[in-house]
């Protein structure tokens, strides 16, 4: 199916100073611990900037983490305008097969509302707990594990009541949250492909898993906005909208100096959608965002790698927020009568979002003595992600017409070709890796590369995992043919290397 791209128009256009968003961009890159790869932000329903830090791009799937707990609400929300799910229901009237076993009061009083509200009365998340009672069937494990209070009077993050959600509908639909949701929002929006990790096989995660472009984000956040419709049809009961986007459960820490340091984090909880100081939103580990402004008209979505996701939060209202103008105009605002200084701010800041890209890592030149030694050695793993990863066996060098690669080496790669092995370029720019069982390339996960030697003599290779937020540093060492592996940010889904791609 081929579907349209988003209108687009400039900021001066739509009432957004585009110097505002210049000095959002300028926040970010001064904010120690914010890496974005990815901003798409819309006024009055069209697309007034966007860029993508290279190597990231428009076209590709991006890992969402909790950010796909939102998905979650909206394949929710169409299976109550479906009639197919009942809010008030008990929870454990869509689980007959355990009836008999979950017999806690408290478990059994649990509505749909409740873990669609992060409000079970657990006070804490329990998903090992549940995976660890039954890694087959966490449902089980969640409900056979009693509530700390009575649901819907105490607020916790919990992966299990969103997972129980998202079991729920897949169960009263018989389909799969992607393909529920791909025919009753994705494809009637012009969404680009989701794909969803699922566990056990054939259901999909619910409370994260989810890779979407950037693009399919900002189109969730305009439904959304829109009180669910979309180019006049409607998708989402603006009942549903309405319930989803307000405050549910209070969360508030009063007193507790770590919570005082993320405001947005203290402002309550709706049906898998956050409540904000401004709006509100979706989001997920290392920011990825889905922020929805009804004040201001406008959505942003972005992409990244932040540690201080607070961070990213308190540039969008200093610097960005501001820059937006009145909204009265509404949608299909003309611009007519902007000047010929707001065109040249518009081409500048069009200019800067073109050339985003994220730093190299810096290095010298390939040594001219030793490359014989440097070329003949296997790097073995000590010390960083060794214990996260343990199938890094080790690193070695190779070099074609002039150009340095590093191999990472995976689960035993050899003469049989059970492992696998990334050929990484290394250099002053962003290349594309190529990867694949050992001495064949085509498979396993997409990785962009820079790197080379510092000035200790060491060498350093930077490995982008351009379906996640996440980045891999290699040093390696030939004083004792050594790699220190680090992530910059631990991927939460933890596995091989060769699997931290979207699903296929």
């Amino acid at each position: 199916m081929t579907f349209e791209p988003l209108p687009s128009s400039t900021p001066s256009a739509q009432g957004v100073a585009p110097g505002g968003i210049e000095r959002f961009l300028d926040a970010l890159a001064a904010a120690p611990g914010v890496e974005p790869h990815s901003l798409v932000i819309l006024r009055h329903g069209s697309v007034v900037a966007s860029g993508w830090w290279s190597p990231y791009t428009p076209e590709r799937p991006h890992l969402a983490y909790s950010l796909s707990k939102s998905f979650t609400s909206t394949a929710a929300g169409c299976a109550v305008a479906d009639g197919l799910l009942r809010l008030d229901d008990p929870v454990i009237a869509y689980f007959p097969e355990l009836d008999a076993e979950v017999t806690d009061p408290r478990s059994r009083a649990m509505l749909v509302r409740h873990v669609a509200a992060m409000s079970s009365g657990h006070v804490t998340d329990t998903w090992q707990q549940a995976m660890a009672a039954d890694p087959e069937n966490p449902v089980r494990g969640f409900l056979l594990l009693p509530p700390d209070e009575e649901p819907g009077t105490v607020f916790a993050y919990n992966q299990s009541a969103t997972y129980t959600l998202a079991t729920i509908v897949q169960r009263v639909t018989g389909q799969t949250l992607t393909r529920y949701l791909r025919a009753r929002v994705l494809d009637p929006v012009g969404a680009g492909p989701v794909h969803w990790q699922q566990h056990p096989a054939g259901q999909d995660l619910g409370f994260s898993g989810l890779h979407a472009t950037t693009d399919t984000v900002a189109r969730l956040g305009e439904l959304y906005l829109r009180g669910g419709t979309w180019q006049g049809r409607r998708l989402l009961p603006a009942a549903w909208v309405a319930e989803a986007t307000r405050l549910h459960i209070a969360n508030a820490t009063p007193g507790d100096p770590a919570a005082a340091l993320k405001p947005d984090w203290q402002q309550g909880y709706g049906f898998q959608f956050w409540m904000s100081r401004h709006g509100f939103r979706g989001d997920g580990a290392y920011g990825q965002y889905c922020l929805v402004l009804p004040e201001q008209d406008a959505v942003v979505a972005m992409t990244g790698q932040s540690a201080d996701m607070q961070a990213v939060l308190d540039a969008v209202w200093t610097e960005l927020l501001p820059a937006f103008g009145p909204s009265s105009s509404g949608p299909g605002s003309s611009g007519a009568g902007s000047s010929g200084a707001d065109a040249d701010a518009d081409g500048a800041l069009a200019e800067r979002l073109a050339l985003l890209a994220l730093p190299v890592a810096r290095s010298a030149a390939a040594p001219a003595t030793d490359a014989t030694r440097w070329r003949g050695t296997t790097f073995r793993p000590s010390g960083g992600t060794r214990a996260e990863q343990p199938s890094l066996t080790g690193v070695r060098l190779s070099s074609d017409g002039g150009t340095w690669h590093v191999v990472v080496e995976e689960g035993g790669a050899g003469p049989e070709g059970a492992g696998w092995e990334l050929h990484a370029p290394l250099g002053q720019a962003w290349a594309l890796a190529s990867s694949g069982d050992a001495g064949q390339a085509g498979a396993g996960a997409p990785v962009a590369s820079s790197g080379g030697w510092t000035d200790r003599g060491e060498l350093r290779a930077d490995l982008v995992f351009l379906d996640t937020p996440h980045r891999l540093v290699l040093t390696c060492s030939i004083a004792d043919a050594s790699v220190h592996a680090r992530w910059v940010t631990t991927p939460l889904h933890r596995g091989d290397l060769r699997d931290m791609h979207a699903p296929r």
